[in-house]
């Protein structure tokens, strides 16, 4: 059986990075705080795109799609469900809607997690929604020649719920001893190594590590979605993943890969938070000020829908304005056509 003794592992992965990592978000952290309290209303604005990013990010990480507007109605509940897609991404807006509402009252513990679990399938009906898996499952990988193999065995069908739960109650043996951001992230870990469900394995880790934030009091995930940013950074998130699960089941895996990993999303959150509350509160900047200052700071492309969701107080109209104007003045440049159509700062300005 695995040893899940968090309070004797934790101060192996002190390093000077992930020291520095936790310092920065200590300081984000009380800066947040003072935000919160000076801009309640913006901050709402902040909520409702975070969820819808999140809800989105969290489903195309598993190959989960459909339409903008579609999803757009969904999290905010305007309609119904039309196939199995939708079906899963409405049941991961209930289940973050419960986390946002409900963390101070969900214990961990694996009977609530398979509550959560049944939550995120309910519109499915031929679903192992709230069942732990019953058949061993193997995570595999392709190479670059399409050739498969065996990356890790998670524990099997029969040893699953024993193991949930010395999981679960190692987590809370070490919660007043373990610093939270490094408990959190080595819990997520252990919990993708177990693997407890036949689907859906992926989508519950990233909504406990919201829930595990919010019960350690780090909320910057309700404000910016955490699960963009991984989705962002897909490639080293399973990198991380891969790394810190080597040898794991013969406890002799290195959590500092993926600690480094989630406390670096957890910054990346924080500095996305600072910017995004410094654009909203500004009284110097006009709206089309703020379409301008978030596609002259954004890295890549960006799309006329990505910027009326993240700007909800900002009309289509004054969007499309706002782009005409910049593309007349060449401070932007357009890529592709349609509903397809992309902007990028022009970096020759």
């Amino acid at each position: 059986m695995r040893d899940y003794n968090y309070k004797e592992k934790w101060q192996k992965l002190l390093t000077a990075d992930i020291v520095k990592k936790l310092t920065l978000i200590s300081e984000f952290k009380g800066e947040q705080r003072l935000f919160i309290e000076a801009h309640k209303d913006e901050l709402n604005e902040l909520t409702e795109v975070a969820k819808i990013q999140s809800t989105e990010a969290s489903n195309r990480i598993e190959g989960i799609f459909t339409a903008d507007d579609r999803l757009k109605n969904l999290v905010q509940e305007k309609t119904t469900p039309r196939n199995r897609d939708e079906s899963e991404i409405a049941g991961y807006r209930d289940v973050l809607n419960t986390v946002h509402e409900s963390y101070e009252y969900i214990p961990i513990n694996s009977n609530y997690f398979l509550q959560l679990h049944r939550d995120l399938y309910k519109f499915i009906g031929d679903a192992d929604g709230g069942m732990f898996k019953t058949d061993d499952n193997i995570i595999r990988e392709r190479d670059e020649h399409g050739n498969e193999k065996i990356r890790f065995r998670p524990v099997s069908a029969l040893e699953t719920p024993e193991a949930l739960d010395a999981l679960c109650n190692a987590y809370n043996d070490a919660k007043n001893d373990v610093v939270p951001l490094i408990l959190t992230s080595m819990f997520i870990l252990d919990f993708l190594c177990i693997h407890p469900f036949n689907e859906g394995n992926g989508r519950m880790s990233r909504l406990l590590t919201l829930l595990l934030l919010y019960k350690s009091g780090f909320f910057v995930g309700k404000y910016v979605s955490v699960e963009k940013i991984i989705e962002e950074s897909k490639k080293t998130y399973y990198e991380a993943i891969h790394a810190s699960s080597v040898n794991w089941n013969e406890n002799k895996n290195d959590y500092k890969p993926f600690v480094n990993y989630m406390l670096g999303i957890i910054v990346s959150a924080y500095k996305e938070f600072k910017y995004r509350v410094k654009l909203v509160t500004d009284p110097n900047l006009s709206k089309a000020d703020r379409i301008r200052e978030i596609i002259k700071n954004h890295i890549g492309t960006i799309t006329k829908s990505e910027l009326i969701e993240m700007n909800p107080d900002i009309s289509d109209t004054t969007v499309q304005r706002s782009l005409a104007d910049l593309l007349k003045k060449n401070k932007i440049k357009k890529i592709g056509g349609g509903r397809y159509t992309k902007y990028t700062w022009n970096a020759e300005d």
